[in-house]
């Protein structure tokens, strides 16, 4: 039989119905895979004992023929969700001992559907990052090593310990965060499926906010199947969430097999961006080749605003977080520093509770919503904003999904990151466009650069539409025939 570790939800999911594992057979198996790979540092915080009760509650529910959607499927959850008496941080020291009494609606949703959660993953400290790097707890490592030059690579960020979970087998499958590329971008660094929702598509209730107009849950997983499985448990109208959207959904699993003969599928001129390495490039060519086999038509269109979301994205969402992150004062939650009065007590609890990263956010959000500051940058920003939106509802009025790279580059190495906080930036150029639109995206592996790591091409559809961006994304992932997993794993 094949490794319980190696199995993804679909296979488990079949095993389980005919009784050949247990889902505390599956629990321990992967409980035994986090202890061995503990040098990744994909988790903050393991919940063992409390993986094995819901496993041992999930076999009883079988047994008496009462199965969710995800009963007995053994998951990680980002420690940017709210977890009812288990500690969340945000990878962030000022949150250090803060463990919440309510669950959040994403992970509430999973639980009643079977779901076992092992732990809470890693992350770039209040998910604002491109490789995880920033964590108060430690960098998560990437599973994948290019041969010959030994180096750690980073897993990608935010969402970079719930990649690196899935990647390495310790779970197998995983919710992440997406505010401008955070589920896709890590995805595409670890060979793994990010899917970002729609705007709106999974309620926000419970998850730590960044920036409250961007922000979106999605899932991490090992195949597009998966992945449709995942957005089904997490996915619905929350009426205590005023951005949820009361908008069905569709069966996602059935619609994945209906392939993309006749469909259109735009490739926007903006996106070949100078300096591409031809590698990436080379992919994005045989992603085309590959929809064109399967049916579909390709053909080029232009997102005129392009070149404008990455700065746009770095003015609106610093100034949401600069919004969001005043709540940590010391006062009520998380880290205190005691100071000779209140002011230099908030003072002190900032300055020592948060990262550089963050603080640096914070900075530039309180700087463009400052006054005199606020028309010439975030006014303007928002402005782009629109346009960039109006840019897609052109496209789709001539194509009905979008096909682009994921990320310019593979994973770097963990011990020389790009230099200067524009080049990390970077990382999101591909990205950040849907997301300042609130669009579904999708990053799927699709094959390996010249030193053996994985690159993933990206899917962007409809508002909504999220059963037509998996269907591309499983003709992309039928034809890549990736099912590589890192070396040296045991």
């Amino acid at each position: 039989m094949t490794a319980l570790t190696d199995l993804t939800i679909a296979g488990a999911r079949d095993l389980l119905a005919a009784g050949h594992v247990s889902a505390a057979d599956l629990a321990r198996a992967h409980l035994a895979a986090m202890e061995r790979h503990r040098d990744l540092n994909a988790f903050i915080t393991e919940t063992p004992e409390r993986a094995l009760q819901l496993a041992d509650a999930s076999d009883r529910r079988r047994r008496a023929g009462d199965a969710g959607r995800l009963e007995g499927i053994p998951v990680a959850i980002k420690d940017l969700f709210c977890t009812k008496d288990v500690p969340t941080t945000a990878a962030s020291r000022i949150l250090d001992g803060f463990t919440p009494f309510y669950e959040s609606t994403v992970t509430a949703a999973m639980l009643r559907q079977g779901a076992v959660m092992l732990g809470k993953t890693n992350l770039d400290e209040f998910a604002m990052g491109s490789s995880n790097l920033t964590s108060w707890y430690g960098p998560a490592i990437n599973p994948w090593r290019a041969p010959g030059d030994g180096k750690t690579r980073v897993p990608g960020g935010s969402s970079g310990g719930s990649a690196s979970a899935v990647a390495a087998r310790m779970a197998m499958a995983a919710t992440g965060t997406d505010t401008g590329g955070s589920i896709r971008q890590p995805a595409a660094f670890t060979g793994t499926v990010g899917l970002k929702p729609t705007y709106g598509r999974c309620s926000r209730l419970g998850i730590v906010a960044f920036a409250s107009s961007l922000d979106q849950a999605g899932p991490l997983t090992r195949t597009v199947r998966d992945a449709a499985i995942m957005l089904g448990a997490m996915a619905g109208h929350d009426p205590l969430d005023s951005t949820s959207a009361d908008v069905p959904l569709d069966d996602l699993e059935d619609a994945l097999e209906a392939g993309v003969e006749g469909m259109t599928i735009g490739v926007p001129e903006e996106y070949r961006v100078e300096g591409m390495p031809a590698v990436i490039d080379d992919l994005w060519q045989r992603g085309i080749a590959w929809l064109e086999d399967a049916g579909a038509t390709v053909r080029e269109v232009s997102l005129p605003h392009t070149r404008f979301a990455l700065p746009a994205y770095y003015i609106i969402a610093p100034a949401e977080a600069s919004s969001n992150l005043a709540r940590y004062d010391g006062v009520r939650f998380g880290l205190r520093c005691e100071g000779d009065d209140l002011v230099s007590m908030y003072e002190r609890t900032r300055a020592e509770g948060f990262g550089a990263e963050v603080k640096r956010r914070i900075l530039i959000g309180t700087y463009v919503l400052s006054e005199g500051y606020f028309d010439a940058y975030y006014l303007k920003a928002q402005k782009v904003r629109t346009r960039i939106a109006d840019d897609f509802r052109e496209a789709w009025t001539s194509v009905d999904a979008l096909l682009t790279p994921t990320t310019p580059s593979a994973a770097f190495a963990a011990d020389s990151p790009p230099d200067d906080p524009v080049s990390m930036y970077l990382n999101d150029v591909f990205t950040v466009p849907a997301s300042l639109a609130g669009l579904p995206g999708i990053s799927v592996p699709a094959g390996l650069d010249g030193d053996g790591l994985p690159l993933g091409l990206q899917v962007i559809a409809r508002p909504f539409d999220e059963a037509r961006l998996l269907r591309v994304a499983r003709t992309i992932e039928e034809a890549a025939g990736f099912d590589t997993a890192p070396r040296g794993l045991t």
